[in-house]
């Protein structure tokens, strides 16, 4: 089985922690954006065979790291698991399966 190393995965989670941190100010759709490329990057190296489970943890993973963020530049409450839902379905990328097995790569590359 190919999966995602778990300390690249900590140490990507932790640098989009200090990037949430850095623009917690800024307008919903701004960070939606900048969340889209760095998780859709992420997902489309990762993207291989077998590793569904990794993708989608990371992006759960961002999304409640996102909500606390958000849920932090207020007195008045958090944000809804409901609202955060929206917010994610809207802005971040689903994960799938993007790369073909290795067989079948290679197989493209030189039939026999």
């Amino acid at each position: 089985m190919r999966k995602s190393r778990a300390d690249r995965m900590r140490a990507k989670l932790k640098e989009v922690k200090g990037e949430l941190w850095r623009m917690m100010h800024l307008p919903i759709p701004e960070q939606g954006k900048r969340l889209w490329q760095v998780l859709s990057g992420w997902l489309a190296y990762h993207a291989v065979p077998t590793n569904f489970r990794a993708l989608q943890m990371f992006r759960d993973q961002v999304t409640k790291r996102w909500r606390r963020s958000l849920s932090r530049r207020s007195q008045r409450g958090g944000v809804t698991w409901e609202r955060m839902r929206k917010i994610a379905d809207e802005w971040l990328p689903r994960p799938r399966i993007l790369h073909p097995w290795p067989r079948t790569r290679f197989a493209v590359k030189h039939p026999r």
